[in-house]
């Protein structure tokens, strides 16, 4: 959650600094899911709007440790969590799915 003065500009600024702290320990970036702004269920810090996203990705405990050390310090941003997706199995009778060819490179 981003504070609702925050121009979009830092908005993207801040995503751009997250996706970069992710891959650059290796982790893989995901998608940006902009939900808008929206209006808080009760306010935090005298404010009752945030603009909130959705980023995924996937991360070592090392990257995320990072990625939520410099969130907490970065100006603009209200709230953050990181929430562990688990992965789909395949159900049983079901096809399995094929995996992605690595690219060479």
């Amino acid at each position: 959650m981003i504070e609702p003065e925050v121009a979009e500009e830092r908005q993207r600024e801040i995503i751009e600094r997250t996706r970069a702290a992710i891959t650059e320990r290796g982790g893989a970036w995901g998608e940006v899911d902009a939900w808008g702004k929206r209006k808080l269920a009760y306010e935090i810090g005298h404010q009752t709007d945030a603009w909130y996203y959705v980023l995924t990705f996937e991360a070592s405990p090392e990257a995320l440790a990072e990625v939520t050390r410099v969130l907490a310090i970065t100006d603009g941003v209200m709230r953050h969590m990181a929430v562990s997706r688990p992965r789909r199995r395949a159900t049983a009778g079901a096809e399995p799915q094929a995996e992605p060819a690595a690219a060479a490179g």
